[in-house]
């Protein structure tokens, strides 16, 4: 019996890629090239399922190509805005992603980003290599504390929870949130709920976004509730960029009217606005809230399950569609 097809479309972990071989018969993506759209739909027509990265658009041409062979699409990723899942779903495509795997790491990456941007990190380190320090200042390059500050969590979900733990019990910082629905957990830490993320926003010293992209969440984050924030506030985004009104942002960031941001993702990636590099009062990381070698290795193995699961006949550990 021959084994299944598989085609990946980025470049994994080593050990992932030794376990993809010795399951499957599977095509790698040595070079880590992104697959334009006529080379998913041919991994669509050619392969049994496809192991995708969360920035392949599967679209709904994508999964709907004609003579199309896969049965599944692993994402390797816990966010699935990448594929048009009513697609999958009406041509009865199973979707997985990689979800718990990596919430420690980006709620790691999250706390590093309002770490920096209230310290100002960003734009005391480019003075400094620019030669343009002039040596200690007992007044120079004041930051905000984070004792008895205000976090404002949208999206408690599980990478929003630990955001949250680290930042009351590390850093004595007050926890609200706006969840969507009811928590079904127990927190170990004292965290308050707000019924809308306005609230959220206008209270917050630091608000930091976990929600889902795409969607009716696309420019969640308006001008307007930029504009509710306080002056002082920052704002952390590690979820998705398409959140975030971009351009809302830039002006409010560039005017002063928020202290600052720390970003490491963005609308249109890789693209990254010009109006947003120039700015000293934001921190920049190009999409590395997973980006460690156990997480991206586990959530690699995760997709593997998946594909293994369903190949086998068995309950994927997790589907989406």
């Amino acid at each position: 019996m021959s084994r299944p097809r598989v085609i990946v479309t980025r470049k994994l972990p080593d050990p992932v890629e030794e376990r993809l071989g010795a399951l499957f018969d599977v095509t790698l993506n040595p070079s880590d090239r992104a697959l334009p759209a006529d080379e998913l739909k041919a991994a669509m027509r050619e392969a049994d399922g496809v192991l995708c990265a969360v920035v392949d658009p599967m679209t709904a041409e994508v999964l709907g190509v004609a003579g199309r062979r896969a049965g599944i699409v692993a994402n390797f990723g816990v966010g699935v805005n990448n594929i048009d899942l009513k697609a999958a779903e009406a041509a009865g495509i199973a979707v997985g992603n990689t979800p718990d795997v990596l919430t420690d790491a980006t709620a790691d990456i999250a706390i590093a980003l309002m770490l920096a941007a209230t310290r100002r990190m960003y734009e005391t380190e480019k003075m400094l290599r620019e030669g343009r320090w002039k040596g200690f200042s007992i007044t120079a390059q004041l930051g905000m504390g984070l004792r008895d500050k205000v976090i404002g969590i949208v999206g408690m979900g599980r990478i929003g929870q630990a955001t949250a733990r680290r930042a009351a019990l590390g850093f004595g910082m007050k926890v609200i949130y706006f969840n969507r629905s009811d928590l079904r957990v127990e927190l170990d830490f004292p965290a308050e709920r707000r019924a809308t993320i306005e609230e959220v926003m206008a209270e917050a010293d630091v608000v930091s976004l976990h929600i889902p992209g795409g969607g009716e969440n696309r420019g969640r984050i308006s001008a307007a509730m930029i504009a509710a924030m306080k002056p002082t506030a920052y704002l952390v985004n590690t979820a998705r960029g398409d959140v975030v009104d971009e351009p809302a942002l830039v002006a409010a960031l560039a005017a002063g009217r928020i202290a600052g941001a720390g970003l490491d993702v963005f609308a249109e990636e890789p693209k990254v606005p010009a109006e947003l590099v120039a700015l000293e009062n934001v921190t920049l990381l190009p999409h590395i809230g997973s980006a460690t070698l156990e997480t991206r290795t586990a959530m690699g193995m995760l997709a593997v399950d998946n594909l293994e699961a369903f190949f086998a006949g068995r309950p994927m550990p997790a589907r989406v569609v």
